[in-house]
């Protein structure tokens, strides 16, 4: 455990260093006054921007059993001008909790995500992102779920659980399954800010929908969904898929959603042929 501290210590004294060296005087508003041994910052013109001691920050940059607050470290990391990786990383070697960094919602899906739902030809599957919008999916997810049926700006998970009544009547029993995805959702909704356009979604679904206004304010936090689901398909019939999340990318709170049939035998095939038709219809509709 000592020499792990240790470690970790030198770590945060050669990182400190690291990063202070590549920023120039003229980045954080500092005149040049000639020639420096070194290249960037030095230790005391770190501490005053960051506004503490210089005694104080050596012992920090050294590695000393000292406590810092987060509030230090944020301010470091504007003075160092650190991104989002960094940031985390510099908690982690101050043996602080990593912050929790504001999600974004907005981002591109990597043509390979679109490769891989493209190859489960029998598996539904559809990526999310932080507010549950839905940004990509395959045939067999559009078959089940119509997402490509919305608007764009309706295209959204909770949206469409709360408030399109063939999405309502898609899940059975409804109100179970709806109060297991809205904790879910719950655990995301940490990582938005106030202001952000998943706050937004939450004061559109609490006007729209009295079922998810008065889940939402009780504030119940659940384990995780079973990852099951019961469904009741209009042009099929009755059907339980057993479903995971799969994190494409975890800085943009990017997943990938994956369905597979619980059923075995004649149900799965009747299952997997009804979804194999879709694609065939699919195919030459673009054909």
């Amino acid at each position: 455990m000592e020499r792990n501290l240790q470690r970790t210590r030198q770590d945060l004294a050669e990182f400190l260093r690291s990063r202070r060296e590549r920023i120039t005087l003229a980045e954080v508003g500092l005149p040049n006054t000639g020639r420096r041994r070194t290249p960037g910052l030095r230790r005391e013109e770190v501490a005053a921007l960051a506004g503490v001691g210089l005694s104080w920050y050596t012992w920090f940059e050294q590695g000393r059993d000292i406590s810092v607050s987060p509030a230090f470290l944020d301010s470091l990391c504007q003075v160092l001008k650190l991104d989002a990786m960094e940031r985390k990383h510099l908690y982690l070697l101050s043996l602080q909790r990593p912050p929790v960094e504001q999600g974004r919602t907005w981002c591109a899906v990597p043509q390979i995500i679109h490769r891989l739902m493209t190859d489960l030809q029998l598996r539904p599957a559809y990526v999310l992102n932080l507010r549950w919008d839905v940004l990509a999916w395959n045939c067999a997810a559009d078959k089940i779920f119509k997402f490509s049926d919305k608007a764009p700006e309706q295209r959204n998970i909770l949206w469409m659980l709360f408030n399109d009544a063939r999405m309502k009547s898609l899940f059975n029993p409804w109100d179970d399954q709806a109060i297991q995805m809205l904790s879910s959702f719950r655990r995301d909704y940490v990582h938005a800010s106030k202001e952000s356009d998943v706050s937004s979604l939450v004061h559109e679904l609490e006007d729209s929908s009295p079922e998810f206004k008065g889940w939402w304010s009780r504030h119940d936090i659940h384990g995780p969904c079973q990852g099951i689901r019961h469904l009741s398909i209009e042009s099929f019939g009755d059907v339980t898929l057993e479903h995971t999340t799969l994190t494409v990318d975890v800085e943009k709170h990017l997943r990938l959603v994956y369905y597979a049939p619980v059923e075995q035998g004649i149900l799965l095939f009747e299952f997997e042929r009804w979804l194999a038709d879709e694609n065939v219809e699919a195919k030459l509709e673009r054909s």
